[in-house]
């Protein structure tokens, strides 16, 4: 699985005026949090780019004050004008203790509906799962070859394994609906008859 290494300085003040001073020299400051300890640290703001503008599930290692720790992405706020990174929460992996974490649904296979003329319609694309971290992964696969004209894939249908997953089981992934001119075509097919 991917991982990025973030390089981060503790923060010594805290408060709005010290989060305003760093913003304004390129920084976003950010907490370490779930280990044994809560780090509060920040980094330059191009150091997170790849960790927040990417579909991708994947580890960071944020070295700060010395010390590296393994995490995930768990929480990011933007400001809302200028649509800057303004803050980062990061969720420290312990080994054994599980953590909560949106995993991208990954595809694969091409459904026996649009071979026969209808469309793939995917209503997801992440699912929330708890699970320990070595069992986390980039994504999660689904395959479509089986997925019949207007019928759904649903969470309960998902084969995760070492991974409860959290989101409702009967809530559709993907379905194969009819396209309008495989409707018309039946429309006339009937009216043939």
């Amino acid at each position: 699985m991917k991982s990025i290494t973030i390089e981060g300085h503790l923060r010594t003040e805290s408060g709005k005026k010290a989060a305003r001073q760093l913003r304004s020299q390129g920084m976003v400051p950010g907490v370490i949090y779930g280990g044994s300890t809560e780090v509060n640290f920040y980094a330059l703001a191009t150091a997170f780019k790849p960790l927040v503008y990417t579909r991708d599930f994947q580890y960071a290692e944020v070295q700060v004050g010395g010390k590296s720790y393994k995490c995930i992405l768990k929480d990011l706020q933007f400001d809302k004008v200028k649509d800057h990174l303004t803050h980062v929460d990061l969720l420290e992996l312990v080994e054994d203790k599980k953590v909560i974490a949106t995993i991208p649904l990954k595809f694969t296979g091409t459904a026996a509906g649009v071979k026969a003329g209808g469309k793939l319609v995917t209503k997801m694309k992440a699912l929330k799962v708890k699970t320990f971290p070595r069992f986390l992964q980039e994504s999660i696969e689904v395959d479509l070859t089986n997925l019949e004209l207007n019928a759904n894939i649903r969470v309960e249908d998902v084969k995760a394994d070492n991974y409860e997953v959290i989101n409702s089981p009967r809530i559709p992934i993907a379905s194969v609906v009819m396209t309008r001119q495989l409707k018309q075509e039946e429309a006339k097919g009937d009216a043939k008859k």
